[in-house]
Order: structure tokens, then sequence, then C-alpha cells
């Protein structure tokens, strides 16, 4: 099962990071965490990597239905949305499929809510290859 959404831009890192944080509020998501994978494993590990970015990207009124269907749905949220440096002047943007939440706890009543937020995920994602 792929369970990503998944495109490159032609953006360095440091670029992509705002430009993915803006088309995401433009789909109604606010980035609640921010987790910097490249820090942690070298100051935890000593392991050197590319620019890594876990952002927890989350839309409020999704969030509600779907913990209204299920609290246990929590565990699956935010929606994560992966930025990764592709060399020096490109990007690889990762986000997390939310058919997950209809297929991991099978609860069919959640692939409505699921099928928005993957449209919305979607149109952020399109808004960033289209510029």
């Amino acid at each position: 099962m792929d369970y990503s959404m998944t495109i490159t831009l032609d953006l360095p890192y440091d670029k992509a990071v705002p430009a993915v944080k803006q088309a995401l509020a433009e789909q109604g998501f606010g980035v609640l965490t921010e987790i910097d994978a490249r820090a942690t494993m070298k100051e935890k590990l000593g392991k050197n990597m590319e620019p890594y970015i876990i952002l927890g990207a989350c839309n409020p009124q999704l969030a509600h239905r779907v913990l209204e269907v299920d609290r246990r749905i929590g565990l699956l949220l935010p929606c994560n949305v992966v930025v990764r440096a592709d060399g020096d002047d490109r990007s690889i943007i990762s986000a997390l499929d939310p058919q997950v939440m209809v297929t991991v706890p099978e609860r069919e009543e959640l692939r409505p809510i699921a099928d928005e937020a993957g449209q919305r995920i979607r149109a952020a994602l399109d808004t960033l290859t289209a510029g």
C-alpha cells in the first residue's frame, strides 16, 4: 500500500519549507509541530543526513469530525508532511495519505472525511507544483 502523496519541487529546502507551510495554510491546515529530523539524528546519534523536517499539519474542522467518530483516531493525527532536501536545488515533499485513517481502524464512516482531507492535501501539493 502506498501511504503517501509525494512531489518533487525545483526549490532548495530552505525555500521549500515555507512554501509548503503556506500551501497547507491555504487549504486550512495549521502546522502544530515541527520535528527537525536532521538535527535530532545529529544530536542523539551523531549521524548526518540531508535536511529533513516533519510537519504535523492539522485542519481543525476535519480533526474534530474524525474525533467525533472515533477518539482513538488521535493516534493518527496530525497529518504528517515531510520536506527533505534532494540535492542543493530540489526538495521532496511527502504527505501521509489520509486514507490511512480509514484502512487502519477499518472504519468506513471515516472515508468521506479522509477523502476531503486528501483532496485538500492534494490541492496544496498541486499549488506547489504549479508555481
